[in-house]
């Protein structure tokens, strides 16, 4: 399962540079999925290609987010997810929405590094 941000975050941004994904965005800025990637174009699950480099909406305009997508819970680079570790509110919790296995993690982070 991926990991998400709740509303009582406080903006410190402990989290965003622990991402090894780059999935960690401070609201309200624009996100791309090559941003610490080697992607170089992203085929969305329904055909649409999409330019790595091509500015994304923000996920949240009031607080730090995580983009589902990129979140790969660091699995193949952490033991546990690290803007959990880090975060001084515990507000970087389980997204019960977006459960994966790890193996769909690990899959993740293989597509998005080249692997």
């Amino acid at each position: 399962m991926a990991i998400m941000i709740t509303d009582e975050c406080i903006n410190c941004g402990a989290c965003e540079p622990e991402c090894p994904n780059t999935a960690i965005y401070e609201g309200g800025v624009e996100w791309t999925w090559g941003g610490g990637t080697t992607l170089k174009e992203v085929t969305l699950e329904d055909g649409t290609v999409l330019d790595a480099n091509e500015k994304q909406e923000p996920v949240s305009d009031e607080f730090y987010y995580i983009v589902t997508a990129k979140c790969t819970e660091c699995n193949g680079f952490h033991e546990e997810p690290q803007c959990a570790a880090v975060c001084p509110v515990d507000c970087c919790v389980d997204d019960p929405d977006h459960q994966e296995t790890e193996e769909e993690l690990l899959a993740k982070k293989a597509m998005m590094h080249g692997e």
